[in-house]
């Protein structure tokens, strides 16, 4: 009930002492005893012993949320922030656990241990317009059911068991409409791939933490070396990149910069990591701070966002805690970066898309609460501001793939709030490809015309060219954030995913006939 002390108390209170509860037919015997201390090494303990290659946990830093004390008691959410006071407790002591692992692998000269990290909004999903398609929604939902409860539910037990919030067809009916969408914490692609002079792939990514690089062992084998560490962690588990104008790779990532309860330093960073020269080793990484000016606020900021243009500025994008668009600039002649400076434009989701058209000015799009917001240049010199949004299109559900388009203007491809179907905004409102499925759509530009990337309703990933669709068959099942990446000479698409393992995975589609026929 209110009141009682629990998990958000054991974060807070550097003095408290929570007793366990021996439920009916448990195999503990007797009560025990968690310190923050005791539940972070156990938790670390735990980790050690069976370890995973995928951490499923909460979303350690919501959203601001300044709802009306009747919404937020309505719909479970901890004063000024977008989900349930348990929920944030329970993603901290998980990402303080992850921290302790790997420093104490580190420590004892171990390898950094290998796996990946998914986050997930919670709360935060009832705020937002809802993204999973009706046939999707009706699988989570039913996944639901045993988790859920009912006080005429005989299940064996008499203290009762389930959630009774979410018995039978409540998680369909509830107001609060949290089930129906799913929000990553970190959102976008988790590797950034490059392809060689060799013809061979790269891919950068976020393995224990650290920043990695995977080298193809041959042109085409689709077989990684072993990754090389990179450091910087611990690391959010998407990283941005761009390529300098010489040529010269940059990444950036979200960095907890530190993390603890009990009022010590909770703070987060944008850090970025860049090559001494094209193709030779790193400098050392470098802090970009964060464009909230205190540490509750740095704590709400999204995965960075980079791309360089052809003056040679490389713009840096990240969502603030304001839930708007922060930037900082790099100089192509001078190498400093700019200050933060608040892009406005409205409230948006995480993450953005950002590109540079066929005239050389950089744009930015990202789904809010009605529409597509937008970000552009007037000429290509001149900074990056916001534009009236994309009105007279469907609410989207995700930030939209983009694309610049040779007449200059930008094509954008997006699935609409609790739809199937692709939307896209295009010169000549030319049909959208029929592309059915769910979750963020990435667009690129071939020669052959737009290359799209996405998942279909049973969750596989798909692809489509000009020669039509393929959808991934064989191999590990895809966490999120798989990459689309054109290959050198021919343009011929590559995705770039992780598997349950914790390992890339490379998937390059046949070419036509072997393609099938565009599915819906």
């Amino acid at each position: 009930g209110r009141g009682r002390p629990g998990l958000p108390s054991l974060w807070r209170d550097r003095r408290l002492v929570l007793r366990t509860v021996v439920a009916d037919n448990s195999p503990l015997e007797r009560a025990g005893s968690y310190t923050y201390e005791s539940l972070i090494d156990v938790l670390t303990g735990l980790l050690e012993q069976y370890r995973p290659t995928v951490v499923h946990t909460l979303d350690p830093d919501p959203d601001l949320q300044f709802s009306s004390e009747y919404e937020r008691r309505r719909d479970s959410e901890q004063r000024g922030y977008s989900d349930h006071a348990d929920h944030t407790a329970a993603g901290c002591f998980a990402w303080a656990a992850l921290i302790r692992w790997v420093a104490r692998a580190t420590g004892r000269g171990e390898p950094v241990p290998g796996f990946v990290v998914a986050s997930f909004r919670g709360y935060y999903n009832r705020h937002w317009p809802k993204n999973l398609p009706p046939a999707v929604l009706d699988r989570k939902a039913g996944h639901l059911v045993p988790y859920g409860g009912a006080p005429d539910w005989e299940c064996g037990n008499p203290s009762g068991c389930g959630d009774y919030n979410v018995g039978g067809d409540r998680p369909l009916t509830n107001r609060k409409g949290w089930v129906r969408s799913t929000h990553h914490r970190y959102p976008g692609p988790r590797a950034q791939v490059a392809t060689g002079a060799d013809g061979r792939l790269t891919a950068y990514g976020v393995l224990g933490l650290r920043a990695v690089r995977w080298r193809e062992s041959a042109p085409g084998s689709g077989v990684w070396d072993a990754p090389d560490d990179l450091g910087g962690g611990p690391l959010a588990p998407v990283l941005g990149a761009a390529v300098t104008a010489d040529g010269r790779q940059v990444l950036f990532g979200l960095r907890f910069a530190a993390l603890g309860g009990h009022g010590a330093d909770n703070e987060r960073e944008i850090v970025l990591l860049e090559q001494r020269s094209p193709g030779g080793p790193f400098l050392a990484w470098q802090g970009l701070g964060n464009p909230a000016t205190g540490p509750d606020h740095g704590r709400r900021i999204g995965t960075p966002t980079a791309v360089t243009a052809p003056d040679g500025r490389v713009h840096l994008f990240v969502r603030n805690a304001e839930k708007g668009l922060s930037t900082r600039v790099r100089d192509a002649v001078t190498g400093r970066w700019s200050g933060w400076r608040d892009m406005g434009g409205g409230e948006i989701q995480d993450p953005v898309t950002a590109l540079v058209d066929t005239a050389g000015r950089v744009h930015v799009y990202a789904a809010g609460h009605h529409a597509v917001h937008h970000w552009t240049q007037d000429a290509p010199d001149t900074d990056v501001t916001a534009r009236t949004q994309l009105t007279g299109f469907p609410v989207p559900a995700h930030a939209p793939g983009a694309l610049p388009a040779p007449d200059g203007s930008v094509e954008l491809y997006y699935r609409p709030a609790a739809r199937e179907r692709l939307v896209a905004v295009r010169a000549g409102a030319a049909p959208a490809p029929r592309f059915g499925g769910y979750g963020p759509v990435t667009a690129a530009a071939s020669p052959a015309g737009p290359v799209l990337l996405g998942r279909s309703a049973e969750g596989r990933i798909r692809i489509r060219t000009a020669e039509g669709t393929a959808v991934r068959s064989r191999g590990p099942v895809a966490l999120d954030g798989a990459a689309l990446h054109l290959g050198a000479p021919d343009g011929r698409p590559v995705v770039v995913g992780f598997g349950p393992d914790a390992a890339p995975w490379v998937w390059r589609p046949q070419k036509a006939p072997r393609l099938s026929t565009p599915a819906p």
